[in-house]
């Protein structure tokens, strides 16, 4: 009796080991993925914003020269 509840606890364990570590991969590439796209989009709202801010001084530039 006590050597089958043993083995349960192993498998178990393993079990839930091989669990971990599959999530933990998992959550990595997640993680890799979705930072770059984060640092992606914060570098396209930052070009926009820029570009945004030129275009009205430039009509600003324009309508006080004329």
């Amino acid at each position: 009796m006590e050597q089958s509840s043993r083995k349960r606890s192993i498998k178990h364990s393993a079990r839930l080991d091989g669990w971990c570590v599959s999530t933990t991969r998992h959550l990595r590439k997640w993680m890799a993925r979705h930072g770059q796209n984060v640092q992606h989009q914060f570098i396209h709202g930052a070009a926009y914003t820029l570009g945004s801010g030129a275009v009205s001084l430039i009509v600003v530039w324009v309508q006080s020269r004329f």
